[in-house]
């Protein structure tokens, strides 16, 4: 297991202790989001098994949630990044990615990739920056996976 990182600001959490993370909570929040719709709490728990995962709290409740797909030494790509709507515009979502890109994995990596259309203005903020070089960045990508069950 990895070492356990906190970050608290404001009475907030967020934590990458993988036993605070609320599967159903962020299921229920993934399920209706525009890049995961449909995503079931078991295919939830398998992508948090294998992730360093950055969990949001106000108190005991998941408020937030982020995820680094990494291999701990050369590449991370951000993903699952939301903040429920009730607790927006209190800078959390930019606290959230601060924290994870203070975690210290990030500081070893070559390359951090994410892919967004909600919030590229938060991103750029750290760094990031869009991918436009022709036949550079590739992928395989099937939106309507969890939908498509057989």
């Amino acid at each position: 297991m990895k070492d356990v990182q906190c970050w608290t600001k404001d009475g907030y959490l967020i934590t990458t202790d993988i036993e605070k993370m609320d599967i159903s909570a962020i299921q229920h929040y993934l399920t209706r989001s525009t890049w995961a719709e449909g995503i079931d709490e078991q295919t939830v728990r398998d992508a948090i098994a294998n992730s360093l995962n950055f969990g949001l709290f106000d108190g005991d409740k998941q408020i937030g949630f982020a995820r680094f797909i990494t291999d701990y030494a050369t590449f991370a790509y951000l993903c699952d990044v939301y903040v429920l709507e009730d607790y927006q515009g209190k800078n959390l979502g930019g606290w959230l990615v601060e924290c994870c890109q203070s975690h210290p994995v990030t500081a070893r990596l070559r390359r951090m990739m994410l892919f967004t259309t909600t919030a590229p203005w938060l991103y750029k903020k750290f760094g990031y920056e869009p991918v436009n070089t022709p036949d550079y960045a590739w992928a395989i990508a099937r939106p309507d996976i969890y939908l498509n069950k057989h």
